[in-house]
Parts: structure tokens; sequence; C-alpha cells
């Protein structure tokens, strides 16, 4: 059963497909997994390098506040990312970051991933970060049914760059199923 809302924010920079991520992530949720979904984002007026996010709230009722607030999960690939929205994690919520461009993190309740490098290495495009992160957010997320995000994403990426970015998908899948999730501390 899910709580009464479940809060996502996905963040960066803009470049970095953030908006693009979350447009597939309450796809997967609202269309594919019949859940009740609101998505919102902003970005600075520089759009490409200046602070991005996109937030998707999820709930078995309909959305009165389309805001997230409350944050049960927070993706953050950048530093600056990071600093201007830990604050918004739950005390219970799950920091999610891209090692690649993020090196302080403020909690020992964090996943680090190399989203980026991992695109840029294994994928030969840092352009597809986004999807990496996606699937890991996808993993981590209890209300999303991984086989749902990958329809959604197939029917939301440019024609040409499905094999691409399901791989890409599917390489931050694996990455957070690596993760020691009880390992973790109960709080922030």
């Amino acid at each position: 059963m899910i709580q009464d809302r479940y809060e996502i924010r996905l963040s960066g920079s803009g470049g970095q497909g953030i908006i693009t991520a979350a447009f597939i992530l309450a796809e997967a949720v609202g269309v594919y997994n019949g859940k009740y979904v609101c998505q919102t984002q902003s970005y600075g007026p520089e759009a490409r390098g200046g602070k991005s996010k996109a937030e998707v709230v999820i709930s078995n009722h309909e959305i009165d506040y389309s805001q997230a607030t409350r944050l049960d999960i927070l993706l953050a690939m950048t530093q600056s990312a990071t600093d201007a929205y830990f604050k918004d994690l739950k005390r219970e919520g799950l920091l999610v970051v891209d090692t690649t461009l993020v090196d302080q993190i403020p909690t020992q309740r964090s996943i680090t991933i190399p989203f980026t490098q991992i695109a840029r290495n294994e994928l030969g495009k840092e352009l597809v970060a986004n999807m990496v992160a996606l699937g890991a957010i996808g993993y981590l997320c209890p209300y999303i049914s991984l086989k749902s995000l990958e329809k959604a994403l197939m029917a939301k990426v440019p024609k040409g760059t499905e094999a691409l970015n399901r791989k890409a998908l599917k390489k931050g899948i694996k990455a957070a199923q690596k993760v020691d999730l009880t390992s973790l501390p109960l709080q922030a």
C-alpha cells in the first residue's frame, strides 16, 4: 500500500535531461502503474547550466497539492543541486547523488553512483546520464514497476535512440542493485 504521498525530486543543472527523466517517471507511474501522479518542473533563466529540478508526487488518491515539500527521494546530479535541495529531504528520505559531479554529501543516508561516468565510459554518451539515474531511481522507489518504467521510456525517447536509452536505464538499475540498502542509517 502506498503512503498518502510519495515525493521524488530530480535535480541538477539545465541540459542534464532532468525534466525529461521526470516526464518518463511520471508516465510510468500514472499511465502504466495506474497511480495518481503530478509532475512539475522549474529551471533557472540560464536554462543550460542553471539549476534545474523536476518533481513527481505519487499517491493512491487525488493529489491536492502538486509541489513536493517533504522528499522521500532526492536525486542530485550536481553539487549545487545537493546543496540547494537537501533541506527538503525527510529525515527518513533517501539522497541519491551522482558522484561524478558531487563530492560533498551531507548525510550518510545516501546512495552514491557515478551516473555521468557510467554514461560516458560504458555507453559512450554523457547525454544519457539522466537515463542511468532514472534506472536507479526506478529501482529504489517502491511504487514504480521497472517494466512500466521501460515502457514509458520507449514511448518518450526520440526515434533512433531507443537502444541507447534502454541500455542506460538498465545500467542504472544494475548500479542501484549493487547498493546495500540495509546498511543505511534509518534517518538522515
